[in-house]
């Protein structure tokens, strides 16, 4: 495999810039430019040189020998001062070498998923981490990183093994006096497998809102103090105020962070009955999005009738409650009474939604333990039907295991790998 080299840090001047090689001749590269390496896994300062032998920067160079780096690989790493000039004069020298190309987007990672160093949902929890805002999405990002989702999938997959060897042993010694009835330990494998796998699925949900963030839409009719409301929460003129009534006509959206959780705030159109074609518009794009979001917050009297009712969760507000003195269970986007009382409140709804949170954090994992989970239901069913149905239950089994294998890119999907890695930058 062809050995590349890449930026490692941001784009843009910084304190260090990190320049790493990577492939069985990185070494061999590496001291074309610095010399001697150090030991590997062990840090040494060296200069960095062009062909003509001029210095280019003094660097901190490590050495990593394959399978024990990032990428299961020969890797050497050039920790150089981040001038955008040094950066571009390394690139170019190590490009003009010959023998090393420079990195696709994301092909660092890739390779090390290629030689076994990460499986697939730890490669999603690296981008995840590398994208991680707020607390909540960091954890869990490094819960998927260190293979939790990982050990947990190949536990259920020794079990089903286990199951299709059982069934398999029965199949072939099916002419002979067999005895001991196989059913009750498979009855047993595939139900704790389905049970943890159900469990699971229960929790992807959570994963993906901390993942992708939560959204609160702000309901109420118009002039109700919506935008005002979400520029208080903003701390700036994030949406349009006006005392015109149908001045919202298109979501407006503010992304918070509450708690550790990631949370978008929705300015939606006021809700009312209109002729204007536009109005009508932002009005039925409100009321689906309202309908879409994780809560609900209405700003509005209890007897006021909108073009949505609440849910369970949802919390209903008196709105402008700085205007109405003789009532103080309401919130005001002017003053910003009642407003740390509302954060208090949604980042309690989302915390205990989150106490439920699964490891599977992306559509794709849950749709192969979906794809699982039917393959086990289907594979339960041919079993009570008999043993004349044990072919139906070994085949059935094996393509659970394999919907869990390719949870964990255990088999191929070149398609997929290539959608998971373009979202990588060069550098990783």
């Amino acid at each position: 495999m062809y050995t590349v080299f890449a930026l490692a840090s941001a784009q843009g001047r910084a304190g260090v810039s990190v320049i790493r090689i990577s492939g069985h001749t990185a070494w061999t590269v590496a001291e074309h430019l610095c010399g001697a390496l150090p030991e590997p896994r062990k840090s040494a300062v060296r200069f960095i040189r062009s062909q003509d032998g001029t210095v280019i920067d003094q660097a901190l160079v490590l050495a990593f020998k394959g399978p024990h780096s990032f990428t299961g690989e020969d890797v050497v790493e050039f920790h150089v001062h981040g001038s955008i000039s040094v950066v571009r004069a390394i690139l170019a020298e190590l490009s003009d070498q010959g023998s090393a190309r420079l990195a696709e987007a994301g092909e660092f990672t890739r390779r090390a998923l290629e030689n076994g160093r990460l499986d697939l949902s730890q490669v999603e929890g690296l981008a995840d981490l590398i994208d991680a805002e707020t607390e909540a999405q960091r954890k869990q990002a490094v819960r998927v990183l260190t293979g939790s989702l990982g050990d947990k999938v190949e536990i259920w997959r020794t079990k089903l093994i286990r199951a299709a060897a059982l069934i398999e042993a029965t199949i072939d010694f099916a002419d002979e006096d067999v005895p001991v009835d196989v059913t009750p330990e498979v009855t047993s494998l595939l139900k704790d497998v389905s049970y943890d796998i159900e469990s699971e699925i229960a929790g992807t949900h959570v994963a993906e809102r901390i993942r992708s963030g939560f959204e609160v839409a702000l309901v109420g009719a118009p002039n109700a103090g919506k935008s005002t409301l979400l520029n208080k929460l903003s701390g700036r003129d994030a949406a349009i105020t006006s005392e015109i009534a149908g001045t919202t006509r298109d979501v407006i959206e503010v992304r918070m962070d509450l708690g550790g959780l990631p949370v978008t705030f929705l300015d939606t159109a006021g809700l009312r009955q209109s002729t204007d074609e536009i109005e009508t518009m932002g009005i039925e794009r409100a009321v689906a999005r309202a309908r879409d979001a994780d809560l609900r917050v209405f700003l509005s009297k209890p007897s006021e009738k909108l073009l949505i009712d609440p849910v369970e969760d949802d919390i209903q507000l008196i709105p402008k409650v700085d205007l109405l003195p003789e009532t103080d269970m309401g919130i005001s986007g002017k003053t910003g009474q009642g407003i740390p009382e509302l954060l208090e409140k949604i980042g309690a709804i989302f915390g205990k939604r989150v106490s439920g949170v699964g490891l599977a954090t992306h559509e794709r994992h849950r749709f192969a333990m979906q794809r699982a989970l039917q393959d086990l239901d289907n594979s339960f069913d041919a079993l009570l039907r008999g043993p004349e149905f044990y072919d139906i239950t070994a085949q059935e089994l094996r393509s659970a295991i394999r919907a869990l294998e390719t949870l964990v890119g255990r088999i191929d999907a070149e398609n997929l790998l290539d959608e998971i890695f373009s979202s990588f930058c060069l550098g990783k």
